[in-house]
């Protein structure tokens, strides 16, 4: 069982997309619908069963009430009857002959009811006197009815049609039977036993309600029926579970056979604890009020179907063949061929936009491929051009190493170390390929720079530096302070008459590091300050201010828009110039490689 679900499984993975969509839409509309359906249709049809049982228990009551009333009438004659003197007289001397008068008198107590058809009286042991009524003695007294009136002790008994054998007969009857005893002994001096129309019965269950091919019946607990509503089926005998008194159920109703069909069995026990009264209904006749909404269940399941197979005729279909054409472009690009998709010129859905982006994806991909390709190729021809100018460094270094070694021969300690500082800064600022150097390293640079600037301006100036010890190995791009060192001391400190003064230090922000270059220089206004940022591209290094946008633009397309430099000067209180980098350590440097070059918002940017 296991293999089976992992294999269906498997299958349903393997399945292609419209497929599935079809399948999904069946399992999610159509059996839902159907679902409902037959929920809605059980549950009504309950409901039916339930009220139609109520409707019977209401009735089979009522007829159990008018039978009451009506057994209870001939019970009251009885009781009046069997205390007369004239009853007495002919039961305690049951050897005397009656005369007319007193047969006349017998008589006036009994046939004056409409449904008193005959009656007999017996003694002991024989027949006393009859009206209208053939039985015997003998055959009175083997009947089981007799048996049970015996036991009864002068209470009534009652024996329907199906009980008493009259059903083999053309005028089947109900009897009304009980001993008599003596007014004042109290014992048993003989018998009564009446004959009642049928016609009592019919009236009695003539206004039971049934439904078409339903039935009302009376039955013993032996399972005789004793009144059959339909007069087809009295003296036969049934087998219901609920005759049985210790039986007890929670419903007085059930669905069950009888007579070979499916049938609603509702039952309630007569006031004659002997009798239950038991209406019949085949459950077709009940169902026949739920018709209507089993077929509009079909008819909602055959729509919801009808409506997934078009829903995948005209949406699924172009849904998937704009993603297959899609894949399909997609496996074409891996490939390296780059060709358009049909698609439609307006965008009616999200599929036709899945088609229009990935064609406008697949040609932007092209064009990067197509710039990369281009910047490769000026790549290369950038590093072979460096190649062919290593030479020139080479020899650069070499010539500094002998002027150094004759001034040191010739004991001039000055121009030894201007040498030393000229050939250190070269070394950094035209050897090696690496773009991102450490601040240690890029304040070395300044230093050299600045102790060769100090011979220049005959020590017309001084300096301070100040460089954390937790920030000097974070990196940064190469040459972004020197060049803004140098227009400090061109625009603020060659200038002035007076010993100027520059302070270079860096700090941490934030995740980002500031280097300020702080000048005691006169200074520039707003107007000045604002035209450094728009001189042409093409002014010399030395001129005011290209240096300082080449450090900033430089650092805008390295780092991205939030760093760069941030100028503060105001006539006659000097100058600071910030730049703004991020705070990169050596694995931050690899990321930023692997981002090309932009530092991403979540890390030590902005």
């Amino acid at each position: 069982m296991i293999k089976m679900k992992a294999y269906t499984s498997k299958e349903w993975v393997s399945l292609r997309l419209r497929p599935k969509i079809l399948l999904a839409n069946i399992l999610l509309v159509f059996i839902p619908v159907i679902a409902m359906g037959t929920i809605s249709y059980l549950m009504f049809s309950r409901t039916i069963e339930k009220q139609s049982s109520d409707f019977y228990m209401v009735s089979l009551t009522e007829t159990d009430r008018k039978l009451m009333f009506a057994l209870n009438e001939i019970t009251t004659i009885s009781n009046s009857a069997i205390t007369q003197p004239v009853i007495q007289r002919a039961l305690k001397y049951p050897d005397h002959d009656l005369n007319h008068d007193t047969r006349q008198e017998i008589n006036n107590l009994f046939i004056h009811h409409p449904m008193i058809e005959s009656f007999s009286l017996f003694s002991m042991n024989k027949l006393v006197y009859s009206y209208n009524d053939s039985r015997e003695w003998p055959n009175v007294a083997a009947e089981s009815w007799y048996q049970a009136m015996r036991l009864a002790d002068g209470r009534p008994v009652w024996s329907g049609p199906g009980e008493n054998g009259s059903l083999a007969g053309d005028h089947p009857v109900l009897i009304h039977a009980r001993m008599i005893k003596d007014y004042y002994s109290l014992r048993d001096i003989g018998s009564i036993v009446i004959t009642i129309k049928p016609e009592l019965l019919e009236q009695v269950f003539y206004d039971t309600a049934t439904m078409e091919s339903g039935n009302v019946l009376l039955v013993n607990r032996q399972g005789q029926i004793v009144y059959d509503k339909s007069g087809m089926h009295v003296g036969d005998t049934v087998s219901f579970p609920f005759l049985d008194a210790d039986d007890a159920k929670d419903r007085n109703y059930y669905i069950d056979q009888y007579q070979d069909e499916e049938s609603l069995i509702t039952y309630l026990p007569s006031h004659n604890s002997e009798w239950v009264l038991i209406a019949i209904t085949p459950t077709k006749v009940l169902q026949a009020e739920s018709v209507p909404i089993r077929n509009t269940a079909i008819l909602l399941g055959l729509f919801s179907l009808l409506s997934a197979f078009l829903f995948d005729l005209f949406f699924v279909s172009r849904l998937v063949r704009s993603i297959s054409n899609t894949v399909g472009g997609m496996r074409r690009v891996e490939q390296g061929v780059f060709t358009r998709i049909a698609a439609s010129d307006r965008q009616h859905d999200e599929s036709d936009m899945l088609v229009q982006g990935f064609n406008k994806m697949s040609a932007q991909i092209e064009e990067l491929l197509q710039r990369v390709k281009m910047e490769q190729e000026r790549k290369k021809e950038a590093e072979l051009a460096a190649l062919v100018a290593q030479i020139n460094p080479h020899f650069i270094y070499n010539s500094l190493e002998s002027i150094n070694s004759m001034a040191v021969m010739h004991g001039n300690k000055d121009i030894s170390k201007m040498v030393v500082s000229l050939g250190r800064l070269l070394r950094i600022s035209i050897s090696g390929t690496q773009e991102l150097i450490s601040l240690a390293t890029e304040f070395e640079h300044v230093r050299h720079y600045l102790n060769i600037q100090k011979y220049r301006f005959e020590d017309g100036f001084e300096f301070s530096m100040e460089l954390p010890g937790h920030l000097a190995s974070c990196r940064t791009l190469k040459l972004i302070v020197q060049p803004v060192v140098e227009n400090a001391l061109y625009h603020a400190i060659e200038p002035m008459k007076q010993t100027g003064f520059i302070q270079i230090r860096a700090m941490e922000q934030a995740q980002q590091i500031m280097i300020d270059v702080i000048d005691n220089g006169p200074g520039f206004d707003e107007k000045v300050l604002m035209n450094l940022w728009d001189r042409p591209a093409d002014k010399k290094y030395k001129d005011s201010g290209v240096g300082l946008r080449n450090v900033h633009e430089r650092l805008r397309i390295r780092f991205g828009s939030p760093y760069g430099l941030m100028i503060c000067s105001s006539p006659g209180m000097g100058s600071i110039v910030r730049i703004r980098i991020p705070k990169l350590e050596m694995e931050q440097e690899a990321l930023l490689e692997a981002n090309g070059g932009m530092v991403s918002e979540g890390g030590s940017g902005a």
